[in-house]
C-alpha cells in the first residue's frame, strides 16, 4: 500500500512560483508512474502533468506546458512539480497519484493511489 502526502502548495502572485512535493512512503516509489492532478471548485479533476517510472518521460496538459515542471527522485521516494509563471486560473487543489506500472498516464482513473491534496491559491 503507498501513502502519498503533498506539500509545498500556498498562496501567491499571479506570475510567481511554487514548487509542490510529494512525499511516497509503504511502498517504492521507483515501481510507480507519478501523476499531478488538480481540482477548482466545481470543476472535473484534471491532468496536469505526468512522468514515467524511470523518469524518462514525461507528459503536460497543454494548459501548463512550458510553464511547469515535473521531476522525481527515485532515491528519495519524491516527486516534484515546479510552477512558475502562475496564473489565477491555476488555483486548484493539487493531487499527487501513483500509477503501478512503467507508463505514466493522463487519465485519473489508471492511478489507484492518490494524496490528501494541496491548496494553491494565485492572486491577480
Amino acid at each position: 500500500q503507498v501513502q502519498l502526502v503533498e506539500s509545498g502548495g500556498g498562496l501567491v502572485q499571479a506570475g510567481g512560483s511554487l514548487r509542490l512535493s510529494c512525499a511516497a512512503s509503504g511502498g517504492t516509489n521507483s515501481r510507480h508512474a507519478m501523476g499531478w492532478f488538480r481540482q477548482a471548485p466545481g470543476t472535473e479533476r484534471e491532468f496536469v502533468a505526468a512522468i514515467s517510472r524511470s523518469g524518462g518521460m514525461t507528459y503536460y496538459s497543454d494548459s501548463v506546458k512550458g510553464r511547469f515542471t515535473i521531476s522525481r527522485d527515485n532515491a528519495k521516494n519524491t516527486v516534484a512539480l515546479q510552477m512558475d509563471s502562475l496564473k489565477p486560473e491555476d488555483t486548484a487543489v493539487y493531487y499527487c497519484a501513483a500509477r503501478s506500472g512503467i507508463s505514466a498516464s493522463t487519465l485519473s482513473q489508471e492511478y489507484g493511489y492518490w494524496g490528501q491534496g494541496t491548496q494553491v491559491t494565485v492572486s491577480s
